[in-house]
């Protein structure tokens, strides 16, 4: 067990299984103290249980500190309560690994509003109560003259990267996300608190709901230190050396790490422009300006544009 985490107190969502599972045991393994949060729910967020116990037992197993928790991220008093129980339990909040998800597919015309309300309701309400929470007990600190430097990961997808059919919920909360990241890094700044984004992949519970999709794969089934492109650990040491000293220079950032790749994400930027010279656009003109000079296209209507 390296020395990279030690003293330091997490708090990952979701941990009960795949990609949660291997950051908790991931910054343990660094020498962190982890409160493993799971609702225990099915994949589309039904129901509820004690599956945080088994990744408590894991760590213990090797040689770790770890309790469970098993609260709903998207429960306003039980978020708060969960960043409380790692103060009350070790004294100090370092590290918050907002993970937890669920998914509730389906094309527009057939989503119901309570699919969207429940995916929207983990996915996004959930991390910005618990980061709300890790927020004011470190601006707390910072009042007390004390040392307020934390860590909030997030976690994105390429469904929310660029978008996924069926998923209008789910795509839509996991670029929210990423605004969420970004603005947290600005807030949070002064007080030494870095906020970033992980995009992880692996053979996991939700995207075992996918057609053709592979084998859901554990992390504690794979051997510690093999590599494995379906890993849902593979991003879980990015994630550690996120959480640590080291890495309080990189705030703001969207990182992919897809098998044993790391992909620095760039958002959006200004691409090809045009310029009317001063003057309002005409409507009536303006559509052979975008078709030539925007898509690069020799009139209207001669292409459907595509990303």
């Amino acid at each position: 067990m390296s020395e990279m985490l030690e003293g330091k107190v997490a708090v990952v969502t979701g941990a009960g299984h795949g990609i949660g599972r291997g950051h908790a045991l991931e910054l343990a393994r660094h020498g962190a103290w982890v409160v493993v949060n799971d609702l225990g729910s099915s994949v589309t967020g039904e129901g509820s249980s004690k599956d945080a116990d088994l990744t408590v037992e894991l760590i213990a197993a090797r040689g770790g500190i770890a309790i469970p928790d098993y609260g709903d991220v998207a429960d306003e008093a039980v978020a708060e309560a969960m960043v409380e129980r790692a103060i009350g339990e070790w004294g100090r909040l370092d590290i918050l690994v907002n993970n937890a998800g669920i998914v509730r597919d389906g094309a527009i015309w057939n989503l119901t509003t309570a699919a969207w309300d429940a995916v929207m309701g983990v996915h996004v309400r959930g991390p910005w109560l618990t980061s709300r929470a890790a927020a004011r007990h470190w601006r707390s600190l910072d009042k007390a003259g004390r040392d307020s430097r934390g860590r909030i990961i997030n976690t994105t997808s390429g469904a929310g990267l660029v978008g996924n059919f069926g998923q209008t919920n789910y795509a839509t909360a996991k670029a929210a996300v990423v605004g969420l990241t970004l603005t947290l890094a600005l807030e949070l700044n002064r007080l030494g608190v870095t906020v970033n984004a992980i995009g992880p992949a692996g053979a996991t519970r939700i995207t075992g709901t996918m057609p053709n999709a592979p084998t859901v794969v554990e992390p504690d089934e794979i051997p510690e230190d093999s590599f494995h492109p379906l890993d849902p650990a593979g991003s879980s040491p990015v994630v550690a050396w996120l959480a640590s000293d080291e890495a309080q220079y990189v705030t703001g950032q969207v990182i992919r790490v897809i098998g044993d790749h790391i992909h620095l994400m760039r958002g959006w930027q200004e691409g090809a422009s045009a310029s009317n010279a001063g003057k309002r656009w005409d409507a009536t003109k303006v559509g052979d300006v975008i078709a030539s000079q925007i898509f690069g296209t020799q009139g209207r209507g001669l292409q459907t544009w595509s990303r």
